[in-house]
């Protein structure tokens, strides 16, 4: 039996290959998808986005494509189940669906987890009968097609979707190219009902689409794969530095992974925009934040509200007790970190942001009353989010680390002194490309806080066309100039 899942699961790593958002082949297939969108018939167009979608998730492994095709076929029909049964019928329809995907989910990322630890136990018992590893590669945005398929079934369960009868739509649903591997990780009460929807070409909507792309993409490829460059480095041997490069690279990788994460969010959102489909938001200025539980309601907004809607509210959310409350958030924050990567360092990131939840909500007066005492309020929110920041940055440690060992030693070596600490940094980044990151990332920081309380969109409209145009150009130039092309995935892809 294993055999059989080996041959057809079990590939070489040098074998496969994806079309990114920064690939010279999605520089092909966006416009010439768009163009055969709005060419032909609307009856037609979901089977074009359909078969689009599926040759944009063929560019890796062709033949996980049946993972996904297995898990649509379940749902589509528990769907309709759900809404035809009553009682426990329903509920077993419902169980089904969700024991099909998160089975799948835990085969393919959660397997290795569970019999390295398991073998931590069996080692001290019987050293010669350990449970075998499985080299097996992730399917690209396993987690996140999950979990929007199994919103569906949930929301039809819970009667606020219909079931979908049309295959193909809903189909369509899980495998949107746009977002299909790296989210958002949309409901279906706010797409579905968009692919029955006639697009016309709406040149507005062109060019709001278009210049968010242009936006994702100088954050990937001008800011975020410069940043990996030091931080791979750093982070890939930790233990050859310590103080300031350690520093530097945790700090670089606070705004790599933002840049890189949000920078796809920008692409998927803009690329479906083109065509007439409203996605929505997943990030916002997440490190203007004023507290962690500001932060999560502006990063990775459409994770944080799934585990919100599926997970903490049901365990009780805020009706239950106090202590039962700090449990819930504690557990869902840990279980976002398992989400996150099939890893205890993970764990300890998500759990991390539990515990500063909850310290934050347990000392929320004492911050208030401290804090009022400095009586001038832009201090006080300078001072909120620059220690938001810092705690941010601190648990990214644990999420940028290989393992645990590397997390522990650059934390004890953070401040450490190291009379060679400015020679190393420029030795790996170079002088120039470290101008060129402190311009970028400034580039950012002014973008987003002339966002403040407005639509970056409108803050654009209101300007001259001559400034609107010139600032499309200056953006699109440092792309060209001083982009890293690589073929450097986005970092969620393996999610």
């Amino acid at each position: 039996m294993l055999s059989i899942f080996e041959s057809v699961f079990l590939i070489n790593h040098s074998l496969f290959r994806k079309m990114l958002f920064n690939s010279f082949e999605f520089l092909l297939f966006f416009p010439l998808v768009t163009l055969i969108y709005f060419a032909i018939p609307h009856k037609y167009r979901w089977f074009h986005l359909l078969l689009a979608s599926c040759v944009f998730y063929s560019f890796f492994i062709p033949i996980y494509i049946l993972i996904l095709f297995f898990t649509i076929i379940i749902d589509y029909y528990a769907g309709i189940w759900i809404e035809q049964s009553h009682g426990k019928k329903r509920k077993s329809a419902l169980i089904m669906s969700l024991v099909a995907n998160i089975g799948v989910l835990s085969v393919f990322k959660y397997y290795n987890f569970f019999i390295d630890n398991f073998n931590s136990i069996l080692f001290k018992i019987n050293p010669d009968q350990l449970l075998p590893h499985w080299d097996i590669i992730l399917p690209i945005g396993l987690s996140f097609h999950t979990f929007q398929a199994m919103s569906y079934t949930i929301e039809v369960y819970r009667g606020n979707q219909k079931a979908e009868r049309h295959f193909g739509i809903y189909a369509l649903y899980v495998m949107f190219y746009p977002q299909l591997v790296a989210g958002p990780i949309e409901r279906p009460q706010n797409v579905i009902h968009q692919f029955y929807e006639k697009h016309e070409f709406n040149y507005e909507l062109a060019k709001s689409g278009l210049r968010l792309m242009l936006w994702g993409m100088f954050k990937k490829v001008v800011i975020a794969d410069r940043l990996s460059i030091f931080v791979n480095k750093v982070y890939g041997q930790p233990t050859d530095y310590q103080g300031l490069p350690l520093i530097v690279a945790t700090l670089f990788f606070t705004f790599q992974i933002y840049c890189d994460f949000s920078g796809y969010s920008d692409i998927a959102i803009g690329s479906a925009r083109v065509m007439g489909f409203d996605l929505m938001k997943n990030f916002d200025r997440p490190y203007f934040s004023k507290n962690i539980s500001e932060f999560w309601r502006r990063w990775h907004i459409s994770l944080s509200t799934w585990f919100r809607d599926y997970l903490y509210i049901p365990l009780g959310g805020n009706r239950v007790a106090e202590y039962r409350r700090y449990f819930n958030l504690f557990f869902v924050f840990m279980m976002s970190g398992l989400w996150h990567g099939a890893s205890w360092h993970f764990v300890i990131w998500g759990a991390l942001h539990g515990i500063y939840l909850i310290f934050g909500q347990l000392t929320k007066r004492f911050q208030e009353t401290v804090l009022g005492l400095l009586k001038i309020q832009l201090l006080q929110n300078i001072i909120h989010a620059s220690i938001t920041f810092i705690l941010v940055a601190f648990a990214w440690i644990f999420f940028a680390a290989h393992n645990n060992a590397d997390s522990i030693y650059i934390i004890k070596h953070l401040f450490s002194q190291n009379s060679h600490s400015i020679s190393q940094i420029i030795e790996i980044i170079g002088e120039n490309d470290l101008y060129l990151i402190l311009i970028s990332v400034f580039i950012l920081e002014f973008v987003q806080w002339q966002q403040r309380g407005k639509l970056i969109a409108n803050h654009f409209e209101s300007k001259p066309k001559w400034q609107q145009w010139m600032a499309y150009y200056l953006i699109l130039l440092m792309i060209l100039c001083f982009g890293v092309y690589n073929n450097s995935q986005f970092i969620y892809f393996q999610f």
